[in-house]
């Protein structure tokens, strides 16, 4: 039984990278073309409030979309797998301060908007490479 366990274990981890991978690449691919993406309009005014209005929207959305579709690549392949888990890291951590960059946005009355929700799953998504990083450390 043990044996058993282990195999779905480790084929488990694969599929859990790679699936994040392929949700990574559509969210950036997506990104690529104007107007495709539902998160668009989050995304820009997090990448304006965090860059002080520095990186003009028509940058900020291909600079985003190229980034997720590498980090996606790099989840699905495993190429350059830590480099990508610590980009990921680093994305999510602006993702997720869109909660409280755009209070009026993302929450109403305190339950999450729909924005909000979108945003907030992306805590899956870390959940997932939470896994895959002690995978991949362990290595």
């Amino acid at each position: 039984m043990h044996r058993v366990a282990e195999r779905y274990r480790l084929g488990s981890l694969v599929i859990l990278r790679v699936s994040v991978g392929v949700i990574y690449c559509w969210f950036g691919i997506l990104k690529l073309f104007p107007a495709t993406s539902p998160a668009e309009h989050i995304a820009l005014q997090t990448m304006t409030k965090l860059t002080g209005s520095l990186v003009p929207a028509q940058v900020s959305l291909p600079l985003l979309g190229t980034a997720e579709t590498l980090i996606g690549l790099a989840l699905i392949t495993g190429i350059l797998l830590r480099h990508a888990l610590a980009a990921f890291y680093a994305h999510m951590s602006g993702v997720l301060s869109s909660l409280a960059l755009l209070p009026d946005a993302m929450w109403h009355h305190g339950i999450p908007t729909l924005d909000g929700q979108y945003v907030l799953k992306n805590l899956v998504l870390i959940a997932a490479c939470l896994a895959v990083t002690a995978d991949e450390l362990t290595r």
